[in-house]
């Protein structure tokens, strides 16, 4: 589908203003796409949007972007792919390049030291409290199996020193044998 240059001067600034002023992840942006391309632009109708949502959670990447990307293509092909990408990410990609210039200042400092290493501790503690709840959950379902991969797992990585990749390629392994089993017995 032919656009003009207009077309994809507004496509960029579009998706770049949305990205630009939304924090807090894919489902932020979603409604804020949906006011911009349907009800305001009319570029789009409603069922159109639903789908490329749904299309893009379940696809691999940020949904932002692969919403963005859905509607672009859809618009104008791969050029209306390319432009609304980079409308979506040019936004990230220069906050990210003030932060690392700031940074590499800034971590000079020894208060932003001491913030930094607090926030370590800080990340350390929700990452194990999401670990005793996994764990609580695999062991309520009292499944064996799962119990006994959960700690083959966690001997695997801490005891035997074995790459995490190996150890989760290991265990898409057993589920995948362990679901055509079940199927096999349906």
């Amino acid at each position: 589908m032919k656009r003009d240059l207009k077309f994809y001067f507004q496509l960029f600034w579009a998706t770049f203003k949305l990205s630009a002023v939304t924090f807090g992840g894919g489902y932020v942006i979603v409604p804020l796409m949906r006011r911009e391309f349907v009800e305001r632009l009319n570029w789009i109708d409603e069922s159109e949007m639903l789908n490329f949502v749904a299309i893009a959670q379940s696809s691999p990447g940020a949904m932002a972007v692969n919403t963005s990307i859905m509607v672009g293509y859809h618009l104008a092909g791969i050029g209306g792919a390319c432009i609304s990408l980079l409308g979506t990410i040019l936004p990230p990609l220069m906050l990210l390049s003030v932060i690392s210039v700031g940074y590499s200042v800034w971590i000079q400092n020894e208060i932003v030291k001491h913030v930094l290493r607090g926030m370590q501790a800080g990340v350390c503690a929700v990452i194990v409290d999401v670990v005793l709840q996994m764990g609580g959950t695999i062991v309520k379902t009292r499944s064996m199996i799962s119990i006994l991969m959960m700690i083959a797992a966690f001997v695997a990585v801490f005891v035997l020193k074995i790459n995490v990749f190996f150890v989760v390629l290991g265990a898409a392994l057993i589920g995948l044998a362990l679901t055509f089993r079940k199927g096999a017995r349906v």
